[in-house]
């Protein structure tokens, strides 16, 4: 009885084991899935994590390209927007004087099929806001030229502040390219100051403005010549005045063969500074022609558009005489009345400032030694 009972002790501590074993078996084996389970998902994630960094420095590459391309971009803009606001402040600058030149195509219709009308800029710096432009027109007189001489009069006889107070202008009135890269060549060499600080301008005329103005067909040849010579002229000064107009307060005329006297522009100045009255049209300066005449820039559209009206008819001295008796004698006024008004408005300045020195005209195998202004 006693066997019995030990051995069926005996099997049920055996059975108890077995179990036991079993258990322990199945939770090594559930554990060793867990882990294996475990370090699956520790690798996918050290997987997934090397990915999102390797995506997260090539998401920190592009960004770094997408900024630098964003900072080009916006650096091209602002530089664009300048470039602009730089063009629209020139072209506000040249606004009046691109209007004026407008005023071409009323009197010559050929012009209206152009588009900007504007004398080319051979040396110039846009030079503006100065109290006095002087306008010097110069053609080509063969083997003869008083243009150096008279630069050097003009230019030698202002102070440093005068000068930087003023712009002198030179316009190449002449269709002959060898001629103005003669001018260029010689005011490049010999004025280099008053070219680099802008105190000095070369500009020329476009072919397309003349090419059916100077007619006059109507006449004999040699007259005909005379004539075109001295329409020309009188379109040349307009050109010039036109130009020289946005950027003075008062221009000065003056030709290429004339020699400016000591002090002369000290004395214009004072001249025009100690002037009581407003009331007056034009200074003269010198007796001579067209030289040496002093306007306020802000009439002359009036002068010019009055000698364009008249250009074919007279040479610009003569209709300078027309246009004052136009604007200042009254219809049917006693000439006396009139004359003494006149000695009011338009001032004579003496003794002259201005010595005219050429004696080879600009007109060809014409010569003239009238000095004496």
């Amino acid at each position: 009885m006693r066997t019995k009972q030990v051995n069926l002790l005996i099997t049920l501590v055996a059975v108890a084991l077995f179990s036991f074993s079993c258990f322990c078996i199945y939770r090594i084996t559930q554990t060793n899935n867990q882990l294996i389970n475990c370090r699956n998902h520790i690798l996918e994630f050290k997987e997934n994590m090397l990915h999102l960094r390797n995506k997260t420095e090539k998401n920190s590459q592009e960004m770094k390209v997408l900024n630098r391309m964003k900072y080009e971009i916006t650096k091209r803009e602002i530089l664009s927007g300048n470039l602009v606001a730089q063009k629209a402040d020139i072209l506000n600058k040249n606004e009046t004087v691109s209007n004026t030149f407008e005023d071409l195509k009323f009197f010559f219709p050929h012009l209206r099929k152009e588009g900007r009308i504007y004398p080319d800029v051979i040396i110039g710096k846009g030079k503006t806001g100065v109290s006095f432009a002087l306008g010097i027109s110069t053609v080509n007189r063969g083997n003869y030229s008083y243009l150096k001489q008279t630069l050097t009069s003009v230019v030698s006889r202002m102070t440093l502040s005068q000068e930087k107070d003023s712009v002198v202008i030179v316009l190449v009135a002449d269709s002959n390219e060898d001629y103005l890269h003669s001018v260029v060549k010689m005011i490049t060499k010999k004025f280099k100051r008053q070219v680099r600080s802008g105190s000095l301008e070369v500009i020329s005329i476009p072919a397309f403005l003349y090419s059916s103005m100077l007619n006059a067909k109507h006449l004999a040849e040699a007259s005909q010549k005379l004539a075109s010579w001295r329409i020309k002229q009188v379109l040349d000064f307009c050109i010039l005045m036109l130009y020289a107009q946005p950027k003075a307060k008062y221009y000065l005329q003056l030709e290429d063969d004339i020699i400016a006297k000591e002090m002369y522009f000290t004395k214009i100045t004072d001249f025009v500074g100690n002037i009581s009255s407003n009331n007056w049209f034009f200074i003269e300066f010198s007796m001579l022609g067209f030289i040496g005449k002093l306007f306020r820039s802000e009439d002359l559209t009036h002068f010019v558009r009055f000698f364009l009206m008249f250009y074919k008819e007279k040479p610009i001295d003569w209709l300078l005489n027309d246009i004052f008796r136009v604007k200042v004698c009254d219809t049917g006024e006693d000439l006396r009345n009139c004359m003494k008004r006149k000695k009011q408005i338009r001032i004579q300045y003496k003794p002259s400032l201005f010595q005219h020195v050429g004696i080879h005209s600009s007109f060809p195998r014409k010569e003239q030694y009238e000095k004496k202004i």
